[in-house]
C-alpha cells in the first residue's frame, strides 16, 4: 500500500481544504494511506505532529477557510530558527534530518502545498531525493506558471466587498478614503477589486505613480460633482522616484520583507496637497480569511485530484497549473522562477483606463 503525506505552508489562503479534501478522496478510491503534516514540516520530525487522514476525517471541509494542518512562513528546514542556550536566535539546516524521517516512514511521494517560497523548498528536497508534487497556492496569484491560484478569487470578493460598503461612508462625509490590499510585488487584487468595486484611482506595484495625477483626479470628481472618492492601493506600489514601504523584516527565517504602510502614505500626501478630509484602511488578512468562492473550491478541488493523479504516474519535481482548460505538469524548477505580474497592457489595465479610473500616471 501506498503512503503519502501532505503539507501546508506559508501563508493561509482560502481553499486549502478543499485541496486536502480532494488529495485524502482521490488516494483512498486507489487504496492508499493519506497522512498530514501538522504545520509545515513537523510532521516529518515529530509523529504527533502527523495525522492520518480518511474521507470521514476530512468529510465536510471543502467550504471551511483556513487549513486543518495549520500552516507557518517560519518552517524552512534549509533554514529553521533556533535559540541557544544564551536566547539568540540561530539558523540551521536539518533538510537531511527531514528527508531521513520520511524514508523511515516508507512514504511514497510528498504533496506540498505552498506559494514560491514554500515550492522552491519542496524543489530542494526533490533535489535531494524526496518524490514531490507541488500545488500552487496564493492569493496573490503571482505565481507565473499558472493562469490562476486558489485563494485569489476569495480574496478579491472579500477586498471588492470592502469597497462596496466603503463608497456610502465616504459619499456620506465627502472623504477620501484610501484602501491598501495585498499583493506584494503584483496587482492583482489591486487591479480586479479596484475596477469591479468602483474605486477612482488604482496604484499597482508594476506602475509607480505620480501623487500630482492621484490628487488631480480627486479634484476632477469634485468638479463634476462627485465629493468623495476611493483610492485602491496595493501594498507594494510606490510613487515615482521612491521606494517600497515595508513594516520590518517579518518572522525570524524569512528572508522577505512584511510589506505595509503606502496607504497611509498616499492618505497623508492627499491631505497636504488638496485638503481634503483623508482616511487610510488596511485590509489585511481579512482578505485571507472566510469561506471559499465557488470559483476557488473548485479550482483548489481539481489542483488536488490532478496531483493525486500525477503522483500515480510518477511525475515528482512538478507543480499542478492550471493551463486553461486544463490542468498540466509543470517543473518545480521553471514554476518558481519568477514571479506574475500585471500587463499593463492588458484588457484590464485599458479597462480601467476606458472606464475613467486613475492608475496613477498621466496618460
Amino acid at each position: 500500500m501506498r503512503k503519502i503525506v501532505i503539507s501546508t505552508g506559508g501563508g493561509d489562503a482560502p481553499g486549502l481544504n478543499a485541496v486536502i479534501f480532494a488529495v485524502v478522496n482521490s488516494a483512498s478510491r486507489l487504496g492508499w494511506e493519506v497522512y498530514g503534516s501538522r504545520h509545515g514540516y513537523k510532521g516529518f520530525l515529530d509523529p504527533d505532529e502527523l495525522l492520518r487522514l480518511t474521507p470521514k476525517d476530512v468529510e465536510g471541509i471543502t467550504p471551511i477557510g483556513g487549513t486543518i494542518l495549520g500552516t507557518t512562513n517560519k518552517g524552512n528546514p534549509f533554514k529553521m530558527p533556533v535559540q541557544n542556550l544564551a536566547g539568540e536566535t540561530q539558523f540551521v539546516d536539518i533538510s537531511e534530518r527531514v528527508m531521513s524521517c520520511f524514508k523511515r516512514m516508507g512514504f511514497y511521494c510528498h504533496i506540498a502545498v505552498g506559494g514560491d517560497g514554500s515550492l522552491e523548498i519542496a524543489h530542494r528536497f526533490a533535489q535531494m531525493g524526496m518524490p514531490v508534487i507541488g500545488v500552487p497556492k496564493t492569493i496573490d496569484n503571482d505565481l507565473e506558471a499558472t493562469d490562476r491560484t486558489f485563494g485569489f478569487d476569495t480574496a478579491v470578493s472579500t477586498a471588492t466587498e470592502a469597497l462596496d460598503k466603503l463608497h456610502s461612508t465616504a459619499k456620506s462625509h465627502d472623504r477620501v478614503l484610501v484602501v491598501e490590499v495585498m499583493g506584494r510585488e503584483s496587482g492583482w487584487i489591486a487591479l480586479y477589486s479596484g475596477i469591479a468595486g468602483g474605486a477612482d484611482v488604482i496604484l499597482l506595484p508594476e506602475l509607480p505613480f505620480d501623487m500630482e495625477a492621484v490628487c488631480a483626479k480627486i479634484s476632477e470628481n469634485e468638479l463634476h460633482g462627485k465629493r468623495y472618492s476611493i483610492v485602491v492601493v496595493a501594498e507594494g506600489a510606490k510613487a515615482e522616484g521612491g521606494k517600497v514601504l515595508n513594516r520590518g523584516t517579518g518572522e525570524a527565517g524569512r528572508a522577505e520583507v512584511v510589506l505595509g504602510g503606502i496607504g497611509e502614505w498616499v492618505a497623508e500626501e492627499i491631505r497636504q496637497r488638496i485638503g481634503k478630509d483623508t482616511r487610510s484602511l488596511v485590509l489585511g488578512h481579512l482578505q485571507r480569511g472566510g469561506s471559499p468562492t465557488t470559483f476557488d473550491r473548485l479550482l483548489a478541488l481539481r489542483f488536488g485530484g490532478a496531483a493525486v493523479r500525477m503522483a500515480d504516474a510518477g511525475q515528482f519535481d512538478h507543480m499542478v497549473a492550471w493551463t486553461p482548460p486544463t490542468m498540466s505538469a509543470v517543473p518545480l524548477e521553471v514554476a518558481i522562477r519568477c514571479r506574475k505580474h500585471v500587463d499593463l497592457n492588458s484588457d484590464k489595465v485599458l479597462t480601467a483606463r476606458s472606464i475613467g479610473i486613475c492608475l496613477g500616471d498621466k496618460d
